[in-house]
């Protein structure tokens, strides 16, 4: 009886995850929903938080609190980094975000205490409504002198510098530990990565875990004139997606319970060899394993990650993707529904101001697009 049972579940769950189309319809959940226009960055990651009903926009230097119908609630201004995706925390009610300052050499989780987030144009310094801790990891690597010359080159592409082509962060979110569908969540910070078609050492993506219990004692207010340096001494876990190189690496990065998989958006890469898909998926239920890190200038072992089966199939690289523009904003938001982030400009007053709309898309599981808009 146990192994009848055990197959009919495995079943269930494969036809569910990859083949039907999702039919669960969230509660009160329109469509669309209009982030506004704003003279700011591009859009680059939305967060929602669906019991009290509130949207999260970044657009790179400004964050934007609206109402499930786009009303503007609030916004925090005065950031002269990039602020880039988006995820919201269940368990503390807090948006979290990445933020870099390369020219500081610093990068930061940006932690929004977003309850506190009642009018628009509230300084991030001088507020209290952000709190920073810095990523040590991600600095080591963007920093590393990869040919030994003594000197690091900065934010550039075109350099050997940059370990694994460290550009930063972008993608964050909540989720499991890899490989475990109902383990401890953590937060999963991407890097970034330099678009290089020369260097064979960026072909994956890497990803951090991080257990944030803790993070508290390491908060610190924003303060961009004297960067600190306050968070956690170790990753809880450093692991790798072979997928070729990206432009600037995952863009967006959500867990998706309905599927048991990690999404990745990308912008697409450029080297030949690859088939440069915009979507990748790591197969949230197969463990990561120790193997040999590719291309490394030196032998080198990590946690590899599985990428998920289905979709487009690239025998010569081994690389499974598919196509699809979630690089703007990607939110799971549960029985197959997902806020996919439309980005766009208009011109107000002869002032050229970005938008972002976050429209309602379900899961098809179908080649080469794996999403279909609703209405």
């Amino acid at each position: 009886m146990r192994k009848v049972l055990t197959l009919t579940l495995a079943a269930t769950a494969t036809f569910g995850l990859f083949s039907a189309p999702a039919t669960a319809t969230p509660i009160d959940l329109p469509k669309e929903i209009y982030g506004g226009a704003w003279a700011a960055g591009h859009v680059q990651g939305m967060a929602i938080d669906q019991r009290k009903g509130f949207m999260y926009f970044s657009f790179t230097n400004l964050l934007v609190k609206t109402d499930l119908k786009g009303n503007p609630v609030g916004s925090v201004t005065g950031f002269t980094g990039h602020l880039g995706d988006l995820d919201f925390n269940a368990q503390d009610g807090r948006v979290y975000g990445s933020l870099e300052y390369k020219a500081q050499e610093s990068f930061y989780i940006a932690i929004f205490d977003v309850d506190r987030i009642t009018s628009m144009n509230m300084d991030a310094q001088t507020t209290d409504v952000v709190k920073t801790v810095y990523l040590k990891e991600v600095v080591a690597d963007y920093v590393a002198d990869m040919n030994g010359d003594g000197k690091f080159d900065g934010n550039i592409a075109n350099t050997p510098d940059h370990r694994y082509g460290c550009s930063g962060i972008d993608g964050v979110s909540f989720g499991p530990e890899f490989g475990k569908k109902h383990g401890k969540q953590k937060l999963t910070v991407a890097y970034g990565i330099y678009s290089n078609v020369d260097r064979q050492d960026n072909d994956h993506q890497v990803l951090l875990q991080y257990d944030i219990q803790q993070w508290r004692k390491y908060e610190q207010p924003l303060t961009e004139s004297a960067p600190h340096t306050s968070g956690p001494e170790r990753v809880d876990g450093k692991y790798f997606a072979y997928t070729g190189n990206t432009t600037y690496g995952v863009q967006n990065l959500e867990y998706d319970e309905h599927t048991g998989n990690w999404m990745m958006a990308v912008y697409k890469g450029k080297k030949p060899q690859f088939p440069n898909y915009s979507f990748f998926m790591v197969d949230g239920g197969e463990r990561p394993r120790k193997g040999d890190i590719v291309g490394q200038p030196r032998p080198e072992q990590g946690d590899l990650l599985t990428l998920a089966p289905g979709g487009l199939q690239h025998d010569a690289s081994g690389v499974r993707g598919w196509e699809f523009t979630g690089e703007y904003g990607l939110i799971s938001l549960g029985g197959g529904r997902y806020y996919v982030s439309k980005a766009g400009t208009v011109t107000e007053g002869g002032v050229t101001k970005q938008t972002g709309t976050a429209q309602l898309y379900r899961w098809t599981g179908r080649t080469p697009t794996p999403f279909e808009r609703v209405g």
